[in-house]
């Protein structure tokens, strides 16, 4: 009857010894290890950013952080020294002789800024679309660098453009991860409407006809261009009204068709139906473009074969020296001389 308590009782006592071993050897800490590499996202270098294993004093701070976007370097035993003087001690180097740390940043391109301002003025108080627009900052617009918490859009939250000035005032908001407060921003300059229009690289005389090489494109303020800009691909072959500028934006009030039948030149009006063909020699009273019908003289005894004041069928004026047909017409042919 002794006996069985005495097994059970060092049955207990192994199992104890046993549990309290498993115990002690969960609370050995792990040496902390040195990292070659580190990455922060705020503006401290903490213990726990430097070293595996740093327990209780992973939150402690001993750098600042470098900055946002930028990399820097620790020497390791710059880095052990200020790990002692926070009672860490024991680190295994693995004989890494300095650490990079590398700050975290969101960058906001200076193209995109110009984008979000465009976007921002687009349509408001008769402005045009944002593509249109060209905007003059009051100070250089640079690549911004956020802490990397601020990782909400560009928001704006006021928008202001006067018509007279052309001045812009545009506000901004975005959302940051760890606070409630909006990182705000703001931007002011001039904004100006632009179009695309043909411009003259020489100046023209009135009567001539432009040629590829005499426009270029451009972007020129609307106010100056005006509302009726001719495209390039509706100015070249055309023939100027009046004479024109080096650097003057075309517009279409300003070309015309190029004549192709000058006044007084001379001209064979052509009639042709089935099994007839006539031709008539004269001249023009006034210039035509193609498509146009210019205004013909009386012309003489062969134009009776078709009756008196006859209207002709559809012909073709062709210029003397049978140069090509100048232009589909149905002209009034001469009634028969007397």
């Amino acid at each position: 009857m002794i006996v069985r308590p005495l097994l059970l009782a060092t049955a207990l006592l192994a199992a104890t010894s046993a549990a309290a071993l498993a115990q002690s050897r969960d609370d050995v800490i792990a040496p902390p290890v040195l990292r070659a590499s580190v990455t922060v996202s705020g503006d401290l270098v903490r213990i726990g950013d430097v070293i595996d294993n740093a327990g209780a004093f992973a939150p402690i701070a001993i750098y600042r952080a470098p900055d946002l976007g930028t990399t820097g370097a620790l020497p390791t035993d710059r880095v052990i020294a200020a790990l002692r003087a926070h009672q860490v001690i024991g680190v295994d180097t693995r004989d890494i002789l300095e650490i990079q740390v590398t700050r975290l940043a969101r960058t906001l391109e200076s193209k995109d800024i110009e984008q979000q301002v465009a976007r921002a003025l687009e349509h408001r108080n008769g402005l045009g679309d944002a593509a249109n627009l060209s905007l003059t900052f009051d100070r250089d617009v640079r690549d911004i660098r956020l802490d990397a918490s601020n990782s909400g859009a560009m928001q704006a939250t006021a928008a202001r453009w006067d018509s007279r000035s052309g001045r812009f005032d545009v506000m901004f908001e975005i959302a940051n991860d760890n606070v409630s407060t909006p990182t705000k921003l703001r931007f002011t300059g001039t904004a100006i409407e632009t179009v695309e229009a043909a411009i003259l690289t020489r100046g023209v005389e009135r009567n001539e006809v432009i040629k590829s090489s005499d426009v270029v494109v451009e972007r020129r303020p609307k106010a100056e261009a005006g509302g009726d800009v001719a495209p390039r691909d509706r100015t070249v072959g055309m023939q100027a009204r009046r004479q024109l500028r080096a650097g003057q934006p075309l517009k279409l009030a300003d070309l015309a068709k190029p004549d192709l039948v000058q006044r007084d030149q001379a001209v064979t009006l052509i009639y042709e139906a089935t099994g007839l063909y006539l031709t008539i020699r004269g001249k023009a009273l006034e210039g035509g473009t193609e498509g146009a019908t210019p205004r013909l003289p009386a012309g003489t005894d062969t134009t009776s074969s078709l009756g008196p004041d006859e209207t002709a069928r559809p012909v073709s004026l062709a210029v003397k020296d049978n140069s090509q047909a100048v232009s589909q017409a149905t002209p009034q042919v001469a009634s028969k001389a007397e």
